[in-house]
């Protein structure tokens, strides 16, 4: 049994432009005292040929955890575009937010992110180096992808760690995108 139950994330201020933080509203609920912190990160995947773009936005550490319910802004900036590959910045993405405890990640919620041009002539001819001032990002809310693992909280065997975990957001990030090509679903803001 998870120790550690995500009741609600709401994205806010979406659609927002590409330079404003990242804030989502967390909400979840710790069933029994936990001894160590909850560490939650926000990753923005920055190319779906590879995980050497990944961009970990923010990490915070969150604790003590008590029996109840909590609720948290998790807010973190935006990409560094001089990391992202040219190609990639316009277009759909994924970002991931995932919590760990003792440093086993036990769940991963990913989001579809839309980069797009704010004017209509901007979208249909496009500038050839991205003016990231003027892009804006839409993540699609209402459709999170969310993958859990079992883990061992505090030595509680209800659960066991699983191994894979260290290649599961590259593969599940090339798996969202793959489905979102192969939908051809497009993301409107």
């Amino acid at each position: 049994m998870a120790a550690i139950n995500i009741t609600n994330v709401q994205v806010l201020d979406n659609p927002s432009m590409f330079t404003n933080p990242f804030q989502f509203e967390i909400e979840y609920e710790c069933l029994y005292d936990l001894k160590d912190d909850l560490e939650w990160k926000l990753i923005y995947v920055g190319s779906a040929e590879s995980e050497k773009y990944d961009q970990v936005l923010d990490s915070v550490l969150v604790g003590p955890v008590y029996s109840g319910g909590y609720r948290f802004v998790f807010q973190a900036n935006p990409p560094d575009v001089s990391r992202l590959p040219m190609d990639d910045i316009v277009g759909v993405t994924v970002v991931f937010l995932s919590c760990s405890y003792n440093g086993e990640e036990f769940i991963r919620v990913g989001y579809y992110v839309n980069n797009e041009y704010e004017l209509e002539e901007m979208r249909e001819n496009p500038p050839s180096t991205p003016q990231i001032e003027k892009l804006v990002r839409n993540i699609l809310a209402d459709k999170p992808r969310v993958t859990k693992w079992a883990i061992s909280f505090d030595n509680n065997t209800n659960g066991v760690a699983s191994s894979g975990q260290v290649s599961a957001h590259a593969d599940m990030a090339a798996q969202m995108l793959q489905e979102q090509q192969q939908q051809g679903m497009m993301i409107d803001s």
